[in-house]
């Protein structure tokens, strides 16, 4: 199975931390996020990922080169003009495979991948949703789940959200058809118009609710990346995890 890695993103809400650094290789724990994410998916059998690029994009590819220092074969697909979540997916349409894995380039997370393929497998599903619960819901797409785990609404960062709902975790398992669902060359989100447009036509769309023993953040905002040093010291989700057990570790502080 191969897997994509969305990091073209400019991360505003980071700056001035991401005017000279992507927000893929923000360090936590002495390594680029964007290493944690690869070794993680390594785990679970994943061989070629694609990252597409844009902002700063070099810099990325100087840090994880081809991927063979993580048992991985890397694909660049830069990006000229910014296309969004789902439109850079579309652009590496020939390269990914009848299934395939997408995660967002600023998430942390140790959960059990391989379980939530199985669920998407079940389903028979095209498209399914790593789902969990966020103290802040307005920062994130929220959801609502029926009984069987389909997808029954879903707002792209509403204004006012209910503490303790489910919001889209930025990890999801596609079906190539999908693509189909995506116009070509232009800017296109999966939260913003493809999820809303799937559920729209009557198309299932499911959620996989992850454990509360499982951790996923999104660093996108000083607040959450502040989040994720402190978890980190407290040993909320380790290097054992995280498949990078005996690297030098030294947590940075942000300020």
């Amino acid at each position: 199975m191969k897997a994509m890695i969305l990091a073209a993103g400019e991360g505003t809400r980071l700056r001035p931390l991401t005017n000279q650094l992507p927000k893929a290789l923000i360090p936590l724990a002495g390594l680029p996020l964007i290493q944690f994410t690869l070794r993680w998916l390594r785990q679970y059998g994943i061989g070629s990922v694609a990252i597409n690029l844009h902002h700063l994009g070099e810099k990325i590819v100087d840090s994880c080169g081809d991927g063979s220092s993580f048992g991985l074969q890397i694909t660049y697909s830069p990006e000229e003009v910014l296309l969004g979540t789902a439109g850079g997916v579309k652009k590496m349409g020939n390269f990914l495979g009848q299934t395939f894995v997408v995660v967002y380039g600023d998430i942390l997370t140790n959960f059990n991948l391989k379980k939530m393929i199985e669920f998407h497998e079940l389903k028979g599903a095209l498209a399914t949703i790593a789902v969990h619960t966020n103290p802040h819901p307005e920062e994130s797409g929220v959801l609502h789940l029926n009984q069987q785990g389909q997808v029954i609404d879903f707002v792209e960062k509403p204004l006012v959200a209910e503490r303790g709902c489910l919001v889209n975790g930025g990890i999801y398992v596609l079906e190539k058809e999908i693509l189909d669902y995506i116009p070509d060359g232009t800017y296109y989100d999966f939260g913003g118009d493809v999820f809303p447009r799937l559920l729209e036509s009557g198309i299932p769309v499911y959620g996989h609710v992850l454990s509360t023993e499982e951790y996923l953040i999104d660093i996108g905002t000083w607040r959450c990346l502040r989040q994720a040093d402190g978890d980190m010291k407290l040993g909320k989700i380790s290097e054992k995890e995280l498949g990078t057990t005996g690297h030098d570790v030294t947590i940075r502080s942000y300020s």
